[in-house]
């Protein structure tokens, strides 16, 4: 098998969340047989009612929840780790490690992912790659695909493929709804 592929799938707006200029969020995501994972973040709806960041250097960046993001968190649950990752429109990003839920987080090393951005009027388009660790290349894992989307007014929503009861929280692993197989060792 060359590359393992999931097809589009839908983020869901949290019961507790107005969705406030956005109509969809869609991802499609990508495993490489090189150890590479490719998203696709697609986001339509009233974009200038949206606080969506100008292109800046693309660069390391703590804080990017804190407005219009979009992010994969990844792990296997046979143990507790995981990683999170953070795409700014951007540009900038971050990638943590955990050791356990929301414990024990230090900056992930990797490489800088490729980000790329594209915008019309009605649909912003973020594009990812990332290269897993090493040790995360030859295992089955679990991923939560999300979105935080801040308004121009304020507003806040936060988008997933599922969500755990409760205040949204993507570190909980009901987020982590998306299986993708481990690459062959072909």
């Amino acid at each position: 098998m060359a590359n393992i592929s999931m097809t589009e799938v839908p983020l869901i707006c949290h019961a507790e969340s107005k969705t406030a200029g956005v109509d969809a969020i869609s991802v499609s995501i990508t495993r490489g047989q090189s150890g590479e994972v490719t998203l696709r973040y697609c986001m339509v709806g009233a974009l200038d009612t949206l606080e969506i960041a100008s292109l800046a250097t693309a660069k390391r960046v703590d804080g990017l929840w804190k407005s219009t993001c979009f992010e994969l968190f990844i792990g296997n649950f046979e143990d507790e780790h995981y990683l999170e990752y953070n795409f700014s429109p951007s540009r900038q990003w971050a990638a943590y490690q955990f050791e356990g839920y929301r414990s024990d987080m230090v900056d992930l090393v990797t490489t800088a992912p490729n980000i790329r951005v594209e915008q019309n009027v009605d649909a912003h388009t973020l594009i990812a790659t990332i290269a897993l660790p090493d040790a995360w290349q030859e295992r089955d894992l679990s991923a939560g695909v999300s979105a935080v989307i801040a308004t121009k007014s304020g507003d806040v929503s936060y988008w997933a493929l599922a969500h755990p009861r409760g205040k949204p929280d993507f570190h909980h692993k009901d987020c982590f709804a998306l299986q993708l197989e481990a690459r062959s060792a072909s």
